[in-house]
């Protein structure tokens, strides 16, 4: 059985949300801090598929060992769909949760429909390239101000209704059993025996074939000596 599955992030919350997650598995995780440093992968997929399958494989490819990312993000109603895949980068490259907050609130302003939802994607990848995906949502309400302390990202302006409290007023229980990252990881953690025979096939399947030694068996080396 492997041992080892490295969450492929730098981004300190979210190891701290999968970590949780994942603590009673009977598997190693392990984050890329554990390694040192690796090139970074670009983000520039057209889709949250797209973005959290090239972090997983490029981990997976690197280490030489299975690895999961996700890529997340918000969805607007309003925006057509924005900030999406650029959901850590809305306000530019450099920009801090604070800044994509105030340019999520300036984008919609007054808008009425403040219907929105967290996407996530899942993605497990083992180094020879195969991947398996699971993905998870959650709905709710983009508010004109923030509210709570917890979370990170967009957490204190994301409203959710069945607890009536932002995702920043969430415990980290609360969260992880109601948010898009919890429900993808829950649901690949309710087909871990499957997930793992799957990954030990894969890995078996990339070694490389045992040397064939036939042709020394009934070799005469001594013209050679």
């Amino acid at each position: 059985m492997f041992s080892i599955l490295v969450v492929a992030t730098t981004n300190q919350n979210k190891l701290i949300e999968f970590k949780e997650l994942l603590k009673d598995i009977e598997i190693e995780v392990k984050s890329l801090a554990d390694f040192g440093p690796i090139p970074e992968v670009i983000e520039d997929g057209d889709t949250f598929d797209d973005n959290a399958y090239k972090k997983a494989y490029h981990t997976a490819k690197i280490l030489g060992l299975p690895a999961i990312a996700d890529d997340s993000g918000l969805v607007v109603d309003a925006l057509d769909g924005a900030p999406g895949v650029y959901s850590a980068r809305y306000a530019g490259e450099d920009a801090t949760d604070n800044d994509n907050c105030k340019k999520l609130l300036s984008s919609l302003h007054d808008n009425t429909n403040r219907k929105a939802h967290f996407q996530c994607v899942l993605s497990i990848a083992v180094p020879s390239g195969p991947a398996l995906t699971y993905e998870g949502k959650c709905d709710g309400v983009i508010l004109k101000e923030k509210r709570g302390s917890s979370g990170f990202g967009y957490d204190p302006l994301f409203y959710f209704e069945p607890l009536n409290k932002t995702f920043a007023e969430l415990t980290m229980d609360e969260k992880n059993k109601v948010s898009h990252r919890g429900k993808a990881l829950n649901e690949m953690k309710s087909e871990l025996p499957q997930i793992t025979k799957w990954i030990e096939q894969k890995l078996f399947e990339a070694k490389p074939p045992k040397p064939d030694h036939s042709e020394f068996e009934n070799k005469d080396w001594s013209d050679e000596m």
